[in-house]
């Protein structure tokens, strides 16, 4: 086969604000036989700049950024074509369908090893939707509307934490009720957003609300 009909490369644009993982996830994907990385962003904004300077095909997106939660701009980031796949270390169902219900190619945890990233690549780049596999059967039933709501996965005490939220209580005022610490009362909070797909907890409430999950 001459150069003029091998296939051209997946481009990809790698969007990760930690240096050190970015510098590994590109140079893992550029060994990669008919993979290159095109450009890499380290914020949100950077991303959508650099995802109509380099047109990639597939836009690796880390989904904790400095500028804020990544998941707020995958539709723009995919609105010319490019697919979106989002890394997280802290994956739910309920931000996996967010992801879909926002155009996004899919879902994997940042601990997956390279060669599933790769391979990954390769899947939503021809057109596939990847999600981790302990992610997918929560995905199928919430976009098919079978099985437990989301309520199901939070635990008591997170109940109890968004109960609290859905009342305007303060982080402080939060941790005071329940017994607990400051960072503590952080991570309940951040849990509840999490499962919630949430970015905000006015966002979680109103969530809460919609699936029934409050009084």
């Amino acid at each position: 086969m001459s150069s003029a009909d091998e296939p051209r490369p997946v481009r990809v644009l790698l969007v990760e604000d930690h240096d050190m993982v970015a510098e590994a996830l590109q140079q893992a994907l550029d060994r990669a036989d008919g993979i290159t990385v095109v450009g890499r962003a380290r914020s949100r904004a950077e991303a959508l700049a650099d995802v109509l300077e380099h047109a990639p095909d597939v836009v690796v997106l880390d989904r904790r950024l400095g500028d804020g939660d990544a998941l707020g701009v995958v539709a723009q980031l995919g609105s010319g074509g490019a697919r979106v796949l989002v890394l997280t270390g802290d994956a739910t169902p309920a931000v996996a369908v967010q992801v879909a219900k926002a155009g996004g190619a899919g879902v994997l945890l940042k601990s997956a090893q390279l060669g599933v990233l790769e391979a990954a690549v390769r899947d939503v780049a021809a057109g596939g939707v990847v999600f981790d596999p302990e992610l997918l059967p929560g995905v199928l039933d919430r976009l098919t509307g079978r099985g437990p709501g989301t309520g199901a996965a939070l635990t008591a005490r997170e109940r109890e934490t968004l109960d609290l939220l859905a009342e305007g209580a303060t982080t402080e005022e939060i941790g005071r009720r329940l017994g607990v610490s400051r960072n503590t009362t952080r991570n309940h909070v951040q849990r509840v957003l999490e499962k919630l797909g949430a970015r905000s907890k006015l966002e979680a409430v109103a969530v809460a609300r919609r699936e029934g999950l409050l009084g």
